[in-house]
């Protein structure tokens, strides 16, 4: 079972490197789709990512055009995280997908709105308070994400500390 976290135009290089840290934990594929807002060997990334950026596996797409041909929505099991989602992101059951997609929009602006209309029923969202705008991408990265791998029992991730024992 493979997660992909994918990052359409990141623009904030820390909250790149948390979730590049996310990822490498969970074991999930980042996608980074060009363009970025910082170079990727900016130390702001690496520092956030610390001693984790050679255990994640990243593979960069030259435009969300050329990542979408590459991986089709219709053919692949792809959820688009969005604040005007259809769905509550727990209510989807990841728990027999074989491989998960994930997407997420720039920190300024989100996904686009044409691809958000075209895959609506796609379309995820995590609940929070109308008057506020939204929460920070790396924290909402993390949240899915644990939710698509608590939803597969952890299978992958170490299990209960022996420490105490």
């Amino acid at each position: 079972m493979i997660l992909h976290i994918v990052m359409v135009e990141p623009e904030i290089p820390q909250n790149t490197g948390n979730i590049s840290r996310t990822c490498a934990i969970l074991g999930a594929k980042l996608h980074l789709v060009h363009p970025l807002g910082f170079q990727i060997n900016e130390k702001a990334v690496k520092r956030s990512g610390l001693d984790y950026w050679d255990k994640l596996e990243i593979e960069e797409h030259d435009s969300l055009q050329s990542f979408l041909e590459k991986y089709k929505p219709e053919e692949n099991n792809m959820f688009f995280a969005t604040t005007k989602g259809k769905h509550i992101y727990s209510d989807v059951d990841y728990s027999n997908m074989n491989e998960v997609f994930i997407l997420f929009g720039k920190e300024t602006k989100g996904l686009p709105e044409d691809l958000l209309k075209k895959y609506l029923d796609k379309t995820i969202r995590i609940p929070m308070r109308e008057t506020l705008r939204s929460l920070n991408l790396s924290n909402s990265v993390a949240i899915i994400a644990y939710e698509v791998e608590r939803q597969r029992g952890f299978e992958r991730l170490e299990g209960i500390s022996s420490y105490f024992d």
